[in-house]
């Protein structure tokens, strides 16, 4: 056998290292961040939902960026040019925000099977701009069906009873929705779906009658729980009711402490706070970069596949997407055919339809009055705030369209 001489065997040396890497090294992922505020739960179902993707998108590597300042970080991330690829908006009014200011790209994504409002809000003419990945029904009253006396469909059968309610206003820096949603809640019920709409996207004032009696019908309310609220966070609240400290609860089945089995034998239930219409809101998902891998991602969030799993992960995540209708809880299903039935006006949440500083303000003034100011002056404060910041300002973008939509099947 020839021996190799030392001219060729340094030829082989150095074409051995050239060819190692190309042999052995794995080819390098695509990367796609998202910014999400989810925690416990709702993130582990969403996860999920991320690693069926990766499974059949091994080349590409999804990177979730968890805060609950999401208006903050995300803000701070624009101003310093640092977007993620993908981010759950705060607000619609945030997507108006976003895209007028040119940060929000356009989507090739196809959301004619979701249904109204929540198709509509993530969009700017025939242009889709956000998908709405995680929906919610806000106007649902909770209670321990072995204790608890149903409750009536409406506010003011309600104010009569005597019912101790579950309050906690705490959330870091958005303080407050709780009572918000609950206001907003009440006016949409008692006035209906004209003023509801006009105050929401700034045509009306906050000192208006409807407006502040919805204020104070809500203190009514919660007369007795006000004293603690402000540093009690709203699952902890709705927990005493497990222990029965309390009776009543307001919100989305989402937000409650409940484990699958308490509501899936309707242990604890609901029934819904109006009879015509119904306060809801969504997470949508927006896109910040031209990353061709966050718009694949962004496609199959999207899809009916990924919402129809999603929901059936823990956390109790609702679909707008009218072909997702197999819920593995039968109460979570049910809730879920609200979005879907005709019966029902859907109003997207005021507080997450207003632009995001006068939203803002609307936290602050919550937790003040929770803590004993009056009403009035609260309001007046509001409609300055509204008159300067909010969507009647010149520049701004035109308040979200449609906020109230009665789902149709075509």
């Amino acid at each position: 056998m020839r021996r190799l001489t030392a001219p060729l065997v340094r030829c082989a040396l150095v074409l051995g290292l050239l060819l190692a890497p190309v042999a052995c090294d794995a080819p390098e992922k695509d990367k796609v961040t998202i910014m999400v505020p989810w925690s416990d739960k709702e993130f582990a179902a969403f996860y999920a939902v991320v690693k069926d993707f990766k499974s059949h998108h091994p080349d590409i590597d999804v990177e979730p960026q968890v805060t609950r300042a999401l208006t903050q970080q995300l803000d701070a991330a624009v101003a310093a040019d640092a977007e993620p690829d993908l981010a759950v908006l705060p607000s619609v009014g945030a997507i108006a925000k976003y895209r007028e200011e040119g940060a929000l790209r356009k989507l090739d994504v196809d959301t004619k099977a979701y249904v109204q409002p929540f198709r509509g809000l993530g969009m700017n003419g025939k242009d889709v701009y956000a998908v709405p990945v995680k929906a919610d029904v806000k106007s649902l009253i909770w209670y321990d069906a072995r204790v608890t006396p149903r409750p009536p469909e409406s506010w003011s059968a309600l104010r009569s009873r005597s019912d101790k309610w579950c309050l906690g206003l705490e959330s870091g820096p958005t303080s407050g929705w709780p009572g918000a949603d609950w206001i907003a809640d009440i006016l949409l019920a008692d006035e209906g779906v004209d003023t509801y709409k006009a105050w929401a996207s700034g045509g009306a004032k906050w000192d208006s009658t409807p407006v502040k009696d919805a204020w104070t019908a809500w203190g009514h309310l919660i007369e007795t729980p006000r004293k603690d609220a402000s540093s009690l966070k709203f699952r902890d609240a709705t927990a005493k009711m497990l222990t029965k400290e309390c009776s009543l609860s307001h919100g989305t089945l989402s937000a409650m402490p409940f484990a699958s089995a308490q509501v899936k034998d309707d242990q604890y239930t609901y029934v819904p706070s109006s009879r015509q219409a119904l306060e809801v809101s969504a997470d949508f998902v927006g896109k910040f970069t031209g990353n061709k891998s966050a718009d694949v991602f962004i496609k199959y969030l999207a899809s009916a596949e990924a919402q129809q799993a999603w929901v059936n992960e823990p956390g109790f995540a609702l679909s707008a997407n009218r072909k997702v209708t197999e819920y593995d809880n039968t109460t979570q299903g049910r809730i879920a055919g609200m979005l879907r039935s005709s019966r029902y006006t859907l109003c997207f949440s005021a507080a997450d339809a207003m632009d995001p500083d006068v939203s803002a303000a609307f936290y602050r003034a919550v937790m003040d009055y929770t803590n004993g100011k009056e009403p009035t002056p609260l309001l007046t404060a509001l409609d300055k705030v509204q008159k300067e910041l909010g969507y009647a300002q010149p520049n701004s973008p035109p308040p979200p369209e449609p906020l109230c939509s009665s789902p149709k099947r075509t």
